[in-house]
């Protein structure tokens, strides 16, 4: 009802143009009608572009029109904007409809080529092939299709085209993987370079391994588990029980798990298959598993000497002797409580200071110093401290609370105030009731 110029009047829509009717043999006939069925999918496809950007449009100036009448300078941009999406589509279309290089032969041939022939054998895997082959081709033909549209025609920076197209991402190649070359000659060197220096696959290795687990596997260097039952043990004995259980341990260790070693060492045959150049990186291997076997040792052991103080699991708590004492008008634990984790903490060193003292493999060979690196690690060390602390802080609330209360109720007695009542009670002078 209204003659006010609109997209709805501006933009009509397209009909398709009328068959031309010709006498032609046959052939020609098929030959046109497969032409003209190709121009007229063209053109539908132009078509429902159009018809998607006219109905877009439409509801764009519907809504304008519902809200408020929009200026003609906003008027004349959307129409601009119009014909730059149908403009860019149109020659879209053109470029796309050019024909595209195809892949050349030599290169799928150089493809095949690099597959080794027993991957290529059998029914199923010809097909395999013939499928994968297919879909390189597909992807060649898509990424030369969207480097030559984007090469001739520049995409107009429109939000509303956006919308209209949507393009999927090219494909990517795997991360962290080159295939610019072969790797099956890289990697098999590799590999013989990884089995000739690390040796771990030697059967002196296996066999040290063997006399590891069978040594270590049920042992621990301290053991308190059953400390609760033998009731409670002061700091000293605490101290003293650790210093001697982790001496008794590492002789027990030096008289099994390392004199095997040396006797394995001790044999020729030991270094069979080992070559004078690689006797450095070797020995380099025995010490190195000689080394992670005795921290894994000294490991499990603090971890079951923290476990003992777990806060969820008190029935392994260990019990300490501790004095509530009266000396010189100062009521006091003996030991002091910092004494007492002192003692505690005391333990992790103990057992970090055991196993520092065995030989290396090479140096009793050679009559040297060298010895094996069995140092706790620092964070294990760390994390039993201050787990310990926490524990002992928090099972250290009831002897604290414990004193507390005979300090409130009995300080009065030794702190002076009792002394000072009473002198001045007499110096009153009360009477014979009073002092009664």
């Amino acid at each position: 009802t209204s003659s006010k110029r609109t997209l709805r009047t501006l933009f009509r829509p397209a009909a398709l143009s009328p068959p031309v009717i010709s006498e032609d043999s046959p052939s020609q006939k098929k030959l046109l009608a497969y032409h003209r069925g190709k121009e007229e999918q063209k053109i539908i496809n132009q078509l429902l572009i159009d018809r998607a950007l006219e109905v877009y449009y439409i509801n764009m100036e519907e809504r304008e029109e519902r809200d408020a009448a929009p200026p003609i300078t906003q008027l004349r941009s959307t129409v601009r904007k119009y014909f730059f999406i149908k403009y860019y589509f149109f020659f879209k279309n053109c470029v796309q409809s050019n024909p595209m290089v195809p892949i050349q032969q030599q290169w799928l041939r150089s493809m095949l080529a690099m597959v080794p022939q027993s991957l290529m054998e059998g029914r199923d895997r010809e097909l395999l092939t013939e499928d994968l082959l297919k879909e390189v081709v597909k992807d060649y033909e898509t990424s030369m299709q969207r480097c030559v549209l984007r090469r001739a025609l520049v995409k107009p920076d429109l939000k509303e085209l956006d919308k209209l197209e949507e393009e999927a991402p090219l494909p990517s190649l795997p991360l962290g993987m080159d295939f610019s070359s072969t790797w099956q000659n890289s990697y098999i060197k590799a590999k013989n370079q990884i089995n000739s220096t690390l040796h771990i696959l030697h059967p002196t290795m296996r066999a040290l391994l063997d006399f590891g687990y069978t040594a270590f596997f049920n042992f621990l260097i301290l053991d308190f588990s059953s400390s609760r039952l033998k009731g409670p043990v002061d700091c000293k004995s605490l101290k003293t029980d650790a210093s001697l259980s982790c001496s008794k341990a590492e002789d027990k260790i030096t008289t099994t798990w390392y004199q095997r070693v040396l006797g394995l060492f001790s044999q020729p045959e030991a270094l069979d298959g080992v070559k004078l150049d690689q006797l450095e990186t070797f020995f380099n291997c025995v010490a190195v598993l000689m080394s992670n076997q005795l921290k894994e040792l000294l490991q499990r052991t603090t971890e079951a000497f923290v476990k003992l103080f777990d806060l969820e699991d008190k029935r392994r708590l260990p019990i300490f002797k501790m004095d509530l004492n009266f000396d010189e008008n100062r009521m006091e634990f003996y030991p002091s409580l910092q004494d007492l984790e002192e003692a505690i903490l005391f333990v992790v060193d103990c057992i970090g200071q055991t196993l520092q003292n065995f030989q290396t493999v090479r140096a009793w060979l050679m009559g040297s110093t060298e010895t094996l690196d069995a140092e706790l690690p620092a964070h294990i060390v760390q994390w039993a401290k201050s787990t310990l602390g926490e524990s002992i802080r928090d099972n250290l609330e009831g002897p604290k609370q414990h004193f507390k209360c005979y300090v409130e109720s009995y300080g009065w007695l030794v702190d002076g105030t009792a002394v000072e009542r009473i002198n001045r009670f007499i110096a009153e002078q009360p009477s014979f009731d009073e002092y009664t």
